[in-house]
């Protein structure tokens, strides 16, 4: 805290750099006591990966350890600048510390596909570089699953709700970090907020596992698919992912949870209080089941009637395919490169909608594009009359010039950054398709594409430079653009 020249009001400068620095040391350590379960686990399969996680905790504690006593003491009172630093540095930081036992065991040994597998695991993606999980140890795998799980509501909510230690703090990294139009307040408390949406996460992730466990899979694949289901992120334990079990069962419930887990956890935790009807009567709910609903059984249809699907396992695929992509899962059962090319616009549109505001989904999120469509609707009402007073209502509540504006300019900036994207893939001499696909599945969290980068593939050919464009795709995809970019922007440094 610093003076004015009168000697009177204090002033803060731009951005309280050693609180940034003690909340990042302690969400370190938090990483760290991750990183000690999936020892654990290594040591629990007689695993000599152990030490590869017990280095790596070591070095979360070292880092962490020197960011808390550089800013011990410092101001507490903490502005939405300090807000969007703390959530940006810790996923790239989260991610650079994370990349380690991958590294250390050589199972990635580059350091730009260690950083891509790493970065596709906290922003739950799904995108690999990894040819040999069939032959992987079980604690890089579930390390793997665990970075999907802890990613899909958010690393700095699971701190929050871990440990409510930032006071008032809280609401500027809940808001930084949260994906969607608004954020709902559950509880005046955001700390109670964020337990009560990761009971029902946790609740969720349990019965998942379950009905995986009795559909065929052992006890460690289920919990780690579980992880990636609701996290919807797309890793698996195999190299064939979900095809593996060759269960029509477990792609069933697979489908059903990745479609749970795309619905706002808000409104999810409503519905364990008994207030059903909240989900039920919510726009973007019924606007995101009824498109996945209309999408699959287009899909399936043309399954069906040109590709000569059987009807059930037509039906089946696309009810999956539309769901992982739709929900930005990333898993597969079915390539549907094969399929018919109408069949390709669908599911692009799957992967640009993704699923709703408040869920682990992608996407440009549902809630935006029934906004949109409500207000062209308007639009052209308007020509009509065009005195006419004509609100865009959603759930019964009047839409401000405001949201309206935040919609329309996201989703332009959102289109505009997967422009960006596919003209920097074909610079690295990526195909059109591959990079039109890839950069819409990575601002989207998807995880799959098309092409060379589709479901029957990994990334492990991509160029380097081209997983470094990635891994920054997938970054500002998960925080939705602005919380990243705005560090970019001259405006976030000058004092107003």
């Amino acid at each position: 805290m610093e003076q004015n020249t009168n000697g009177h009001a204090p002033f803060r400068n731009i951005i309280n750099a050693k609180l940034i620095a003690y909340v990042i040391g302690i969400l370190t350590w938090v990483e760290g006591g991750l990183l000690l379960l999936c020892m654990a686990v290594s040591l629990l399969y007689h695993e000599d990966d152990y030490i590869y996680f017990l280095y790596a905790t070591g070095i979360n504690v070292l880092v962490g350890g020197c960011l808390m006593a550089y800013g011990k003491g410092a101001d507490t009172w903490m502005t939405r600048r300090d807000g969007y630093c703390i959530v940006s540095l810790t996923w790239v930081i989260f991610t650079l510390l994370g990349m380690v036992p991958f590294l250390l065991s050589g199972d990635i040994p580059s350091v730009a596909g260690a950083f891509f597998e790493t970065m596709s695991g906290f922003t739950t993606t799904g995108f690999t570089v990894v040819d040999h999980l069939d032959t992987m140890s079980k604690g890089m795998l579930f390390w793997r699953a665990l970075t999907q799980w802890v990613g899909g509501l958010g690393i700095v909510c699971f701190t929050i709700a871990l440990l409510p230690i930032f006071g008032g703090g809280n609401l500027q990294l809940f808001s930084a970090e949260a994906t969607g139009v608004t954020h709902d307040k559950l509880h005046p408390k955001i700390s109670m907020t964020t337990k009560l949406i990761w009971t029902v996460y946790i609740i969720l992730t349990s019965v998942c596992t379950v009905l995986l466990w009795a559909g065929g899979m052992n006890v460690f694949d289920s919990v780690c698919h579980a992880f990636s289901i609701m996290g919807t992120g797309g890793f698996s334990t195999k190299q064939a992912s979900i095809t593996y079990w060759n269960s029509p069962f477990i792609e069933y419930v697979t489908s059903i949870f990745m479609i749970l887990a795309s619905l706002n956890f808000s409104l999810l935790v409503l519905c364990l209080k008994g207030k059903f009807g909240k989900l039920f009567h919510d726009c973007e709910t019924r606007w995101f089941i009824g498109s996945v609903s209309f999408l699959t059984l287009a899909v399936a249809a043309t399954l069906f009637l040109q590709s000569h699907y059987p009807l059930e396992e037509a039906f089946r695929k696309a009810l999956f395919q539309i769901s992982t992509l739709h929900t930005s899962c990333g898993l597969a059962t079915d390539d549907y490169t094969l399929w018919p090319h109408f069949t390709w616009i669908l599911l692009l549109f799957a992967m640009l909608a993704g699923g709703c505001t408040g869920s682990t989904a992608g996407g440009i999120k549902n809630m935006r594009f029934a906004i949109l469509y409500h207000a062209v609707c308007n639009e052209f009402k308007r020509l009509i009359h065009p005195n006419a007073v004509l609100p865009v209502r959603i759930n019964q509540h009047v839409v401000s010039h405001n949201t309206l504006n935040t919609v329309a300019m996201f989703t332009i900036f959102y289109l505009l950054c997967g422009f960006v994207g596919t003209l920097l893939f074909m610079l690295c001499g990526i195909d059109f398709l591959e990079a039109i696909t890839t950069s819409i599945a990575a601002l989207g969290n998807v995880g799959l594409g098309f092409g060379e980068y589709g479901p029957a593939y990994t990334m492990s050919a991509m160029p380097d430079a081209a997983q470094w464009i990635v891994s920054f795709l997938m970054l500002i995809g998960r925080l939705e653009l602005f919380s990243v970019l705005i560090l970019f922007s001259p405006v976030f440094w000058k004092e107003w």
